[in-house]
């Protein structure tokens, strides 16, 4: 029998933190639970390669706590003594080491959060949460810096991280290069180049946890590439890939972040976000390690600044939405969109080469880069009238990165509008122009990039324009949209009305695209 436990410490699949000072001594009196259990694997219908990169990712953390000397008790999926769930196993354990206390690190999923502080208060032992030392701020913060206001401009919170972290900044606190956002200058397609970098992450051979993960009857769909995963599973592959894209793809990606092609799925993005979203790398030691390239003049002002802008601003305000938001914002709905997702959202099996190739790629590689998510898919499921809910679901499970906290406000509040404009000043939608001039995917499509109406009319076209004719109640006042509507106002008439048929088509046969 194992020897009682002064506490018992639990530490969460996306908590792989291995600077954390609950590790920086050892205690013989201390157990880390650590758990692959069915709880965290159904809740929503996740990619393959998403649960296989985040168990490999744990066994690997709990390997070296213990070369390190710490006491980890680690369930696997196939353990026949796993009951699948957090109360059910921690009740065991704590049982089993006769645990004189219990404590867990604050979790990043509100769902989670409420399931441990219910669970830790029906305790009759202490229990206590600890930081996960990891971000920037505190769930709070984004809340107390908005205070009083309608709406949460990320801009406004950007700059007040970019002064309280010197990140950026002179001595006197004004921007490098005397402006604050240099979007602008990021904005460029990607014509054809001959080449992106080459992918030097590791190969890691899974091909053994997967058919656990399998037997264990867990579901899940995307290609698993057990024999070929190359997602970091330690802080030390991380780190190796921050270098990579460092040197090879940092000094590009200002120009090229908002690009899209079928010939590149990863152009120049850092592929970072898994690792630091499960904890493997700090969002800080990233951000200091992009400004240097820039003081080394390895990389450019504008491509530096960009980069910043989506850790250090964009990735620490959704978390504060999230936080300020939570429980309720999951069911905001304000188009009241109800259809259900086409079948071609599991399959990538569509004529619009957009969407195969976004799609496919998300269902090939866990992954797409922010435009294809926003612009693309997001985009579509939109102007189509697609479930929020339901759209929420699939980017939670198709994506290695997404976890609620970033997932949640990307989807609902960016991406679908859905919060009717907490987050973002405008619905991020478009026609096929948008999409033909900043990628390669118009060419060689199925439907016409030009035509509105008819058999062969790119279905975005009058679905972009039906959505702003049915919600002109609610979106004619936004300044944002002012020449939309001016040019929508010149089209009544029969061009509106084939516009109105059209789309109502489209999203009575969007199964057939």
């Amino acid at each position: 029998m194992n020897a009682a436990a002064t506490s018992l410490r639990l530490v969460l699949g996306d908590q792989l933190n291995g600077r954390h000072s609950w590790f920086r001594a050892r205690d013989a009196g201390v157990v880390f639970v650590m758990m692959e259990v069915r709880q965290e694997t159904d809740y929503v219908l996740h990619h393959a390669q998403k649960i296989i990169a985040i168990f490999a990712a744990m066994r690997d953390f709990a390997a070296r706590l213990r070369s390190a000397g710490h006491r980890v008790h680690y369930l696997t999926i196939d353990d026949p003594a796993n009951l699948q769930s957090l109360p059910d196993n921690l009740d065991r354990l704590l049982a089993h080491y006769n645990a004189g206390s219990f404590a867990w690190q604050a979790p990043d999923e509100y769902r989670l959060d409420r399931q441990l502080a219910d669970y830790a208060a029906g305790l009759s032992i202490p229990s206590a949460m600890a930081d996960t030392e990891h971000f920037y701020t505190a769930r709070d913060d984004a809340a107390r810096l908005f205070e009083g206001r309608t709406s949460w401009l990320m801009e406004h919170f950007y700059r007040q991280m970019r002064l309280r972290h010197k990140v950026l900044v002179s001595d006197t606190g004004k921007p490098l290069g005397g402006q604050w956002n240099f979007d602008h200058d990021n904005r460029e397609a990607w014509k054809g180049m001959p080449w992106e970098p080459s992918d030097l992450r590791p190969s890691h051979d899974h091909s053994a946890l997967w058919a656990t993960i399998e037997a264990s009857g867990a579901q899940s769909f995307g290609a698993p590439n057990a024999d070929d995963l190359r997602w970091p599973l330690n802080r030390d592959e991380a780190l190796e890939q921050l270098e990579h894209f460092v040197e090879q793809a940092l000094p590009h990606f200002g120009r090229y972040q908002d690009a899209m092609s079928f010939k590149a799925w990863r152009l120049f993005h850092s592929l970072l976000s898994f690792a630091m979203n499960v904890k493997l790398m700090a969002p800080a030691e990233v951000v200091d390690r992009a400004v240097q390239a820039l003081a080394d003049e390895a990389a450019p002002l504008a491509a530096v600044e960009g980069f910043v802008r989506q850790i250090l601003g964009w990735r620490e305000y959704v978390r504060g939405v999230y936080w300020h938001r939570m429980p309720g914002y999951d069911q905001l709905n304000t188009f009241n969109h109800q259809a259900p997702l086409p079948h071609w959202f599991w399959s990538g099996d569509t004529r619009m080469r957009c969407l195969a190739t976004a799609i496919g790629q998300s269902l090939e590689h866990a992954h797409a880069h922010h435009i294809n998510r926003l612009m693309v898919i997001g985009n579509f499921s939109l102007l189509g009238g697609l479930s929020p809910q339901a759209v929420h679901g699939w980017y939670l499970g198709v994506y290695i990165d997404a976890f609620e906290w970033v997932e949640l406000p990307n989807t609902l509040g960016m991406s679908q509008f859905a919060d009717g404009g907490l987050l973002a000043t405008k619905p991020y939608v478009s026609s096929a122009a948008y999409i033909d001039r900043m990628s390669d995917y118009c060419k060689g499509c199925h439907y016409d990039k030009k035509a509105r109406v008819g058999d062969r009319a790119c279905p975005y076209n009058a679905l972009y324009w039906d959505f702003f004719d049915r919600n002109r109640a609610r979106l004619a006042g936004n300044q944002r949209l002012g020449m939309v509507y001016q040019q929508l106002k010149r089209m009544d008439g029969p061009a509106l009305d084939a516009v109105r048929e059209q789309a109502t088509l489209t999203r009575t046969r969007v199964n057939e695209l």
